[in-house]
């Protein structure tokens, strides 16, 4: 696979993504056939005050620059007059344009790779509020970005703020079914067995999507929430409503693009506990357990739900990943394959489009459970 790109390909990994960045490094190589490695080092260094530069440890004129930044990443800390701080997506965020701007228009093309988008969750505006969601990205494209690439965002209609830049919204599908008949090995993925739920209204989307490649039947809860009160800057939750067919003596996946607090998730297994579905797994991009693992293990053990699946695009602590009922469904080829077909100037469509593969994967395991079966 030589080819006369790969010598200007570089991989710079922000930091919190080192180990990332060297699984990208090692398929790149492999199938590169080469054992130099693709990555550029970068340094940023801090003074005792928590300012800091950007610093490009090599030169990067005429190269084809991919930056991945994980702007979630608290498990990241600075010195700041004498504490050790742990790194905020704003800090992330600023150390991201150090590097772009330690760059200097020098290359070729610059392509950030951001998996969960800087203020995603920022993406309307309600009164006097700011609308960072689309400030974010034309921030890095008037600094030079030419593509931006995240993975599940939570609004892709953030793409409007950019529209003469290159951004793409990738989904985590196939990935994520992989891994479950991996973990599950007697999932049966037809409508009579499974059965595919939406936590919310914002989450048909993707809930459709899974439905529609995989032929399941699909439900959706709405939040009815109290609009009188604002609590934490939004309107609690007062329930969910489920609106769908029945799903006693079915499985269920229920997908969202995050897992925040968990409070959502947590109640809608149990509505569809009381509602007769047999286990619960949770498809969820991006886990951030912003309040801890705690409830999360009690309900597990009430045996609310059975699995979470969340993607290792992200920063997961050690003892989440220690936790029996969390399965990590690792990206790090797929980025491979969208860095190294981006270098090489041709399409990522097929890329971001995997519906053949979906299908060519269940109808092969389909054939593999009759099999077994009539043996």
């Amino acid at each position: 696979m030589n080819d006369t790109h790969q010598s200007d390909l570089r991989v710079i990994a922000m930091r919190g993504c080192e180990d990332m960045v060297d699984q990208i490094d090692y398929y790149l190589k492999d199938w590169h056939e080469t054992t130099e490695t693709f990555r550029a080092e970068v340094d940023l260094p801090r003074f005792g005050s928590g300012e800091a530069k950007g610093h490009i440890l090599q030169s990067m004129r005429g190269h084809d620059v991919y930056i991945i930044s994980d702007c979630f990443n608290y498990g990241v800390t600075y010195n700041m007059y004498g504490m050790q701080v742990p790194m905020s997506p704003d800090d992330h965020f600023q150390d991201l344009k150090r590097v772009i701007g330690a760059i200097g228009g020098k290359a070729r093309r610059i392509s950030v790779i951001m998996p969960m988008l800087y203020e995603g969750r920022q993406h309307k505006r309600t009164a006097r509020e700011s609308l960072d969601c689309a400030l974010a990205p034309q921030e890095l494209v008037n600094m030079g970005v030419a593509n931006i690439i995240t993975f599940d965002a939570h609004d892709s209609r953030v793409q409007n703020a950019i529209p003469l830049a290159g951004f793409d919204n990738v989904r985590c599908t196939y990935q994520m079914i992989k891994s479950l008949c991996r973990n599950v090995p007697d999932i049966k993925l037809d409508r009579d067995h499974l059965a595919v739920v939406s936590p919310d209204e914002g989450g048909m989307g993707r809930c459709m999507y899974y439905s529609s490649v995989l032929g399941l039947d699909l439900g959706m809860f709405y939040k009815r929430r109290n609009y009188a009160v604002v609590v934490d800057g939004t309107n609690p939750i007062e329930a969910h409503e489920y609106l769908g067919r029945d799903l006693h003596g079915k499985d269920a996946i229920v997908v969202d693009d995050m897992i925040s607090s968990g409070g959502s998730i947590i109640d809608v297994a149990n509505q569809l506990k009381s509602r007769g579905a047999e286990r619960i797994f949770v498809f969820a991009t991006f886990g951030l357990f912003c309040n801890g693992l705690d409830k999360f293990d009690k309900e597990y053990e009430k045996g609310t739900f059975d699995k979470i699946f969340t993607t290792n695009l992200i920063y997961r602590p050690e003892e989440l990943k220690k936790r029996p009922w969390y399965a990590e469904v690792n990206m790090c080829k797929y980025i491979s394959y969208i860095i190294d077909t981006l270098n090489k100037d041709t399409s990522i469509s097929d890329l971001l489009n995997p519906v053949t593969r979906i299908h060519n994967f269940v109808d092969r395991r389909n054939a593999e459970l009759a099999k077994a079966e009539n043996n």
